[in-house]
């Protein structure tokens, strides 16, 4: 049995490979947003420096995935979609950002089936936090 066909660890961030990949996982995601002009839209709404927005994902994603709770800690429950609202997200940017998360994760060999699930998942998330139609 090859290691991407057994089944996933206790969770997700184990099965990922714990906060160093989770890590790499997230400069990669905003590095890409940097770069890449497929995703200025969504660039475009987050200011003139990511490093903020960097240690908040990572921080939202350890404890996401079932590692530590390093975001509850700093600011209490998550509440999403509250502190999206500020911001103008629709299909565009909504897409945007699950295009650049699914890249993200494939250059940070992110295994297939978890990519899979953490797609679904985060599909639902980012649609969940649209606050306009278009």
């Amino acid at each position: 049995m090859q290691y991407e066909d057994k089944p996933p660890l206790e969770n997700p961030f184990e099965w990922i490979g714990g906060e160093a990949r989770v890590r790499a996982l997230v400069d990669r995601f905003y590095d890409l947003m940097d770069l890449e002009p497929a995703y200025a839209q969504l660039r475009a709404s987050h200011g003139s420096t990511l490093q903020d927005a960097r240690d908040k994902l990572f921080w939202f994603l350890c404890g996401w995935l079932g590692g530590p709770q390093h975001y509850q800690e700093r600011f209490g429950h998550p509440r999403l979609r509250m502190r999206h609202m500020p911001f103008s997200i629709g299909i565009a940017e909504r897409d945007q950002w699950l295009a650049c998360m699914d890249r993200a994760m494939q250059e940070t060999a992110v295994l297939e089936p978890l990519r899979q699930r953490l797609n679904a998942s985060f599909f639902q998330t980012a649609d969940w936090m649209r606050n306009r139609g278009i």
